[in-house]
């Protein structure tokens, strides 16, 4: 992987880093209530990786999980609470949150879980009901 491009990034005080390396699986903004919840927003912004192209550099004995369901483990740092990733283990996949890559260049390509949206967005971008079949979803997709 040394050939391909590495970003950097960290939780909110910088106790946890971590770097990312390649490019992610997808990227785009999930709707769902408990992504809502979990970011405080109405809207949470996602890169999902293969968990080998993620790497704590620092702090990985900082780093908190809370699995609210078998699907989803997600992690944050013990000193500042900043939020920095989630594992997803039925997909195979680590979802690090757009904001806490501050150089990377995020491209969003979906919407997903917009059945659940406070947010209507009117980007042209594709709205998936839930996920993407190949992810284990309907595949079904909404209108703007």
């Amino acid at each position: 992987m040394s050939d391909q491009p590495t970003y950097r990034g960290s939780c909110f005080c910088g106790d946890v880093q971590f770097t990312v390396t390649g490019e992610p699986d997808a990227m785009g903004y999930c709707h769902c209530e408990s992504c809502r919840r979990w970011s405080a927003g109405p809207v949470n912004a996602f890169t999902l990786w293969k968990p080998d192209a993620v790497e704590v550099t620092r702090g990985a004995d900082n780093v908190a999980t809370y699995n609210k369901t078998p699907a989803s483990y997600r992690k944050w740092c013990k000193t500042c609470g900043g939020h920095v990733f989630t594992d997803h283990p039925t997909m195979g996949l680590t979802d690090v949150y757009a904001a806490v890559i501050p150089d990377f260049p995020f491209r969003p390509a979906i919407h997903v879980h917009y059945q659940e949206t406070v947010l209507p967005i009117k980007d042209g971008l594709t709205k998936m009901k839930d996920v993407p079949a190949e992810m284990g979803g309907s595949g079904e997709t909404l209108p703007e």
